[in-house]
């Protein structure tokens, strides 16, 4: 579904990512670990069109994505849900996740896509006309993977859905991605917990300092001795 060759990607003079290559199958929940600094968040940056690559090709189900505007990518069927959760503070619950369908047109799949996320995030029906910005750390986190979904996505790109959250919290929006993934969703995931990501995805690849130095079955990998001892503890 989603092929980097190569990838070569800086900010200005800054080099982040160097020639990474890697791949994700439709059907796949593929993790990204390694430090702050590392790159991942870049590598989905790129992804989505958010930044240009200086070299290397990314192609999304065989399409080459260069030159590709990221409203479009979204319509071809890639939904990025950033760090940090971004939500829209001042609108309410339900005006986020409307806005998240605004590349369809269709308002009866809207409405029932709608149900469908609140049926998934129970908490977000209770709180659908409170305003976004009122939510927890956590409702927050469920809000922003709820608004990716209402495009329908068919790659789901997460990063960092755990970060500042209380360790049950960050269990059950594991246990929600795991959910979606069972339901047919692919999953790109950026994670800092590499334990939890690791427990999740199906395959991994490890960035140091811009550069994939791993890649693997992520059981086996989390069980390789240099992984455990750099990024398992």
């Amino acid at each position: 579904m989603l092929e980097l060759n190569a990838v070569t990607l800086a900010y200005g003079p800054v080099m982040a990512v160097r020639e990474a290559s890697l791949h994700v199958r439709q059907g796949e929940i593929v993790t990204l670990i390694g430090a702050n600094g590392a790159g991942k968040t870049t590598i989905l940056r790129a992804v989505s069109r958010l930044l240009d690559p200086k070299s290397g090709a990314i192609m999304f189900e065989g399409r080459d994505l260069r030159g590709v505007a990221p409203d479009r990518v979204v319509r071809l069927g890639l939904a990025h849900c950033p760090e940090g959760r971004q939500v829209l503070a001042r609108q309410s619950v339900r005006d986020n996740l409307e806005l998240g369908a605004y590349i369809r047109a269709d308002r009866a799949g809207i409405r029932q896509d709608l149900e469908m996320a609140f049926d998934l995030f129970p908490r977000l029906r209770e709180r659908a006309s409170q305003l976004a910005g009122t939510l927890s750390g956590g409702e927050q986190q469920m809000l922003a993977i709820a608004r990716a979904l209402m495009c329908r996505p068919k790659l789901l790109l997460l990063d960092e859905p755990s970060l500042g959250l209380a360790p049950i919290i960050a269990q059950e929006i594991f246990n929600i991605i795991t959910n979606l993934n069972q339901q047919g969703v692919t999953i790109l995931l950026v994670e800092q917990n590499a334990h939890m990501a690791m427990r999740t995805a199906h395959r991994a690849y490890v960035l140091e300092a811009g550069q994939i130095v791993a890649e693997g079955d992520a059981r086996k990998l989390a069980d390789d001795e240099r992984v455990r001892q750099a990024y398992l503890g």
